[in-house]
Order: C-alpha cells, then structure tokens, then sequence
C-alpha cells in the first residue's frame, strides 16, 4: 500500500503558515494513479492549507477514506485495481462515507463520461487539464459541504 500523507513544516517555522487558531486542517484526499500529479497536488493542497491524503488506486481510496474520513474526496477515473466509478458507488453506499463530497477529476471529457460520473454519485467534475484556479475553485466550494453524520458528544 502506498498511503502516505505528505507533512507541513512546523507552523511557526513559516509565518505564513501559522494558524491563529487550533481548529483542524480540513482533509483533501486525491486517488490518483499517476506520483507526480499526486506530488504536485500534495504541494498545491498543502500550500492552501489543506491535509493532504492520498491514494493510488481506487481500492486503497476506499481504505483511505473509511480510515482518515476526509472531508473532500477528488478521483480520477482511469485507475488500477478498482476504477473511479466503482470506487465512487462505494464510498456512496457507505453511510459513514457517503456524506463526503467525491468530485471526479479526469482527463475522460465528453459529456457522456460527465453524465456516468455524475450517475456513480460523484458530485460534481473537473475535466484534465485544468487551470490551477478552477481546481482551488472546485475544492473551495466543495470542502465546506461535508455534512458528517449527526453525533452528540457528552463532555
């Protein structure tokens, strides 16, 4: 398994990184299949401030996702093992994952491959190549629509 998350520096060793407050990264995860998107995308994500995760094929996707919970799932399509359809069903069926927002990232560009991403429940699609502003765009709208399942607390 591949999993790996790519770590900020300390805050305080960059003061553009600081947070002024203690609340919780939100967490991006990318299944891809190809390193150097994932390398890239781990570098723009973080800059923004965002966790990275990651993941190269849709089976370990799901395993990423199911453990880590993030709060925005981007999948491309064309992967090994499990496709980004496949993938996405699951995650949809899931009901500890299916709150997660999956927005479909790929170079597939017809309208018809946006209608069958659309059908296996992603919700929403970005066609490759992208400029580096639709992309923060899509993760910006996106990353606040995570509506986790209700949980009450007892302190």
């Amino acid at each position: 398994m591949s999993q790996s998350i790519i770590a900020d520096p300390p805050a305080d060793s960059d003061p553009m990184l600081a947070k002024s407050d203690s609340r919780q990264r939100p967490r991006v995860l990318v299944v891809e299949d190809n390193g150097d998107m994932r390398e890239f995308l781990a570098r723009v994500l973080s800059m923004q401030g965002y966790e990275f995760l990651e993941a190269a094929d849709g089976e370990e996707g799901l395993q990423v996702a199911r453990t880590r919970q993030p709060n925005l799932i981007l999948m491309d399509i064309s992967l090994p093992v499990l496709d980004g359809f496949e993938a996405t069903r699951r995650i949809k069926q899931d009901p500890a994952l299916q709150h997660i927002p999956v927005i479909a990232v790929t170079a597939h560009a017809r309208p018809a491959d946006e209608q069958r991403a659309l059908d296996a429940g992603c919700d929403g699609y970005l066609s490759k190549p992208y400029s580096l502003r639709d992309f923060l765009a899509v993760v910006e709208k996106n990353i606040g629509r995570t509506q986790a399942p209700d949980r009450t607390t007892v302190a």
